[in-house]
């Protein structure tokens, strides 16, 4: 019986998790265009989810920030990955789903391996809350370079923004964007997702 309320319970965080990202998107609080990129705070219940739910949980809430970004790439309201889309969209799908459940996924794992060392939790909800944005852009801006640096689009954004190498040409393009992300992700992520934790330890 107590499995069983364990189950619902953990059943039902995960779904009103997903709502929230659901919601976050539909209002326009989750992606915040910034030129060809986007500005996404959907991390945020990702982090939270991992941390308090776990590496599986991190990954089915990653998935769902992927397929909507996905969806964003065919219709067209995501410029960058909807030209990615037209050259390869098995590619395109990798880049915008498998690289968000990876980051979910280790979200939960380096939370889970921190939280056994940092017994008062302060360092582990912080890095888990601000290793959400900073994989998503490891994950996503790498997985660009691998697949689709020497596009034609991608060389005009490398030329336009000066970049001399791949590195700097994710620096330049990341810039404020990703250091805003990953500002806020860690502050909101680690307070929430602390403050959850007490709440459902009382």
């Amino acid at each position: 019986m107590k499995e069983t309320r364990m189950d619902v319970r953990y059943m039902v965080q995960l779904a009103l998790l997903i709502a929230i990202e659901l919601v976050m998107k539909t209002i326009g609080l989750g992606s915040v265009p910034v030129g060809p990129l986007y500005m996404s705070f959907l991390t945020v219940p990702i982090a939270v989810g991992a941390m308090l739910l776990g590496p599986l949980a991190g990954g089915i809430l990653g998935t769902v920030f992927g397929l909507v970004s996905f969806k964003d790439a065919i219709t067209g309201l995501s410029a960058m990955t909807h030209v990615f889309f037209e050259l390869n969209p098995i590619s395109t799908f990798v880049l915008c789903v498998i690289t968000r459940m990876l980051m979910g996924v280790c979200v939960g794992w380096i939370f889970r391996l921190l939280s056994k060392v940092d017994k008062a939790g302060v360092v582990s909800y912080l890095v888990g809350a601000i290793s959400a944005p900073l994989l998503n852009t490891l994950f996503f801006m790498g997985y660009i370079i691998l697949t689709f640096y020497n596009t034609e689009y991608i060389q005009n954004l490398v030329a336009a923004k000066g970049a001399t190498n791949p590195m700097m040409f994710v620096i330049l393009l990341v810039g404020v964007q990703g250091l805003i992300e990953a500002v806020v992700c860690c502050a909101v992520g680690s307070a929430v997702a602390k403050a959850v934790a007490k709440v459902l330890k009382n």
